[in-house]
């Protein structure tokens, strides 16, 4: 490939580069082609507060009992709670950052349509609330036993009437409607569907397999199991089926579903049957009632939590916990008399870990263990650190609120302003400098069709771009900044043609010697950004980041694209037409010079 054909994929490609950023951001050109409008309409400028209108909050944290090792753990727990607070409330696409003014760490926090500014506030000022509860039992009255045990007999001579009813010819289905207590089975008349053997009961199975019973067939006495009196009809039995949708079979469970108890061995089977049964339930003492219920252990006695690992062939990942002096007692307490029990974890009444303590923990320090994955863990400790926040959140500092109506007023004045300072730009440059101010011009224009393209493209990445009137701002500034690199290369490669340089030749001496001006130039612009990022608040750093974009692309706008169009359109066509590039006459004598 020789350099002619080099040049002219270079400039193809800035064609197809031009007219990728043309549709990005105006898709409106072809709007009479749906499927690629729809496609390219999709990009949206992500619209800061002051040009949509909403809630600006400034909050300052007190660190001043926070370690400073572990202050920006500190800042980033608080950010992830008003996260996860704002996230609740509905807001869609809050922006939330922190952020160092001087010595003082700040949250901001950008709701975007909200109008209600005390609403937000207070959702905001209400922090995650930690608290450790505990399992306690609470004793039930209970049944005295003569009338435990006449209700029992009163229930098995129900059962035995029923039992005699089916024996003498009467509707099996109709009477386990009209009198059985098993839910799972009464609306279908008694009947479970084929279920493999050893899913009952060992007492229920022992009636279908081992007395003899025929199909169609009730047995003569009533079975007692541990849910009460049972009248049991065999109705089928199969070798059990082989296929994986006759294995699984849906049955309703019940209180008094004869379904083995986990304690059972189900074992394998090669048979399975279907039997319908009439239950009369057994009434049982209450079992005790467990309540959780509160420790006085909450958030504010939890120091510290991280992921540690213990050895068990391989690390597993565990959570470390740390209480202050006060709480160390407190879970002394809790520890030793719910040994063997659990205390749950709690953050806002929502339970997050419910652990069983193994034994009294006296120093304050203790240990989750269980099958994490290191994923969990971090996860686990940035809410129990969420919850444990040491950085009190109290009221804004700063706050402000704009209304919808002005913000559209805003970037309707600011658009205007940036296409304005765009025409005078390009006046400009055609008047001094004539056709290269045409090129630059057509750069230009490029240009700000990347910028947008980029705002636009970045709601699809991690770093999407928030435009504000600063931002706005910083982005007029550059369009200014943006020829700043081309009026120094056209002043350079006129001083060549003047010297008697041939213009091809000129052109490239002028970015030659240009570039090193345009670099430095530039750089120092970027640092003075980046300063202003690390140092500035929220508006300060949107100009500051539109600013870096809008440097960065005005340096490949002139040094590829400007550079790329001139080699390909500029030729000796021009030698005899000097006036168009600005330049009167040709230093001959030196031109001369240079030849030799």
């Amino acid at each position: 490939m020789n350099v002619r054909q080099k040049l002219r994929l270079k400039f193809g490609a800035v064609i197809i580069l031009a007219i990728f950023a043309g549709l990005v951001s105006y898709p409106q050109a072809v709007s009479r082609v749906p499927k690629l409008y729809n496609v390219l309409n999709k990009a949206k400028i992500n619209l800061g507060l002051d040009l949509q209108g909403g809630i600006h909050l400034e909050y300052k944290a007190d660190l001043s009992q926070v370690d400073p090792s572990k202050q920006k753990e500190a800042m980033q727990a608080m950010q992830d709670a008003v996260e996860r607070k704002i996230n609740a409330f509905g807001v869609a696409e809050p922006v939330i950052y922190t952020t160092k003014s001087g010595d003082e760490q700040r949250l901001i926090v950008e709701l975007a349509g909200i109008r209600d500014i005390n609403e937000a506030k207070k959702r905001i000022g209400e922090m995650p609330f930690l608290e450790f509860k505990e399992e306690k039992e609470t004793a039930v009255e209970k049944i005295p036993e003569d009338i435990l045990n006449k209700t029992n007999e009163t229930a098995k001579k129900k059962a035995e009437e029923i039992l005699k009813k089916a024996l003498a010819g009467e509707d099996f289905a109709k009477l386990a409607k009209e009198n059985s207590e098993d839910p799972g089975s009464k609306e279908k008349g008694g009947e479970y569907d084929f279920v493999k053997k050893g899913s009952f009961v060992p007492e229920y199975e022992a009636i279908i397999f081992d007395k003899g019973l025929k199909d169609g067939e009730i047995y003569k006495e009533l079975v007692e199991t541990q849910f009460g009196w049972h009248i049991i009809k065999r109705i089928e039995v199969r070798p059990a089926s082989t296929r994986e949708d006759d294995r699984s079979s849906t049955r309703g469970g019940g209180e008094g579903d004869p379904a083995k108890s986990p304690d059972g061995d189900s074992g394998a089977s090669n048979q399975e049957f279907k039997s319908a049964h009439i239950l009369i339930a057994k009434k049982v003492q209450p079992e005790p009632k467990i309540e959780v219920m509160a420790t006085g252990l909450t958030g504010k006695n939890l120091k510290s939590a991280s992921v540690g690992f213990q050895n068990r062939g391989l690390s597993e990942p565990v959570i470390d916990l740390e209480f202050d002096e006060e709480g160390t007692k407190l879970f002394a307490e809790i520890t030793k008399r719910n040994i063997g029990k659990r205390v749950a974890i709690l953050i806002d009444g929502e339970i997050i870990t419910n652990p069983t303590v193994n034994s009294e923990i006296p120093n304050g320090k203790a240990q989750i263990t269980g099958s994490y994955t290191t994923q969990e863990a971090n996860d686990l400790v940035k809410r129990l650190n969420e919850g444990a926040l040491p950085v009190p959140i109290g009221n804004p500092i700063n706050q402000q609120s704009v209304e919808a109506s002005l913000g559209k007023i805003s970037l309707e004045k600011s658009l205007k302003a940036g296409m304005i300072g765009m025409a005078l730009v390009i006046i400009f440059m055609l008047l001094f400098y004539r056709f290269l101010g045409l090129v630059a011009s057509f750069s230009l224009l490029i240009y700000s069709a990347l910028i947008v393209s980029i705002f636009k493209l970045s709601g699809f990445s991690p770093w999407q771009i928030t435009l504000t009137l600063p931002g706005i701002a910083g982005f007029v500034l550059s369009i200014g900044m943006a020829v700043d690199a081309n009026i120094l290369i056209f002043e350079r490669t006129k001083e060549e043609i003047r010297r008697g340089r041939d213009v091809l030749s000129a052109i490239e001496e002028g970015f030659k010697r240009a570039w090193t001006s345009i670099r430095d130039g530039n750089m120092s612009s970027i640092i003075t950004a980046f300063i202003l990022i690390e140092m500035g608040t929220g508006f300060v750093k949107g100009f500051a980041v539109t600013l870096i974009i809008g440097v960065i692309v005005s340096m490949f706008t002139a040094v590829v694209i400007t550079r790329t169009i001139l080699r390909f359109v500029m030729g000796k066509w021009l030698e005899n037409k000097l006036w168009l590039i600005g330049v009167k006459t040709k230093n001959k004598e030196q031109g001369t010079r240079n030849n030799i």
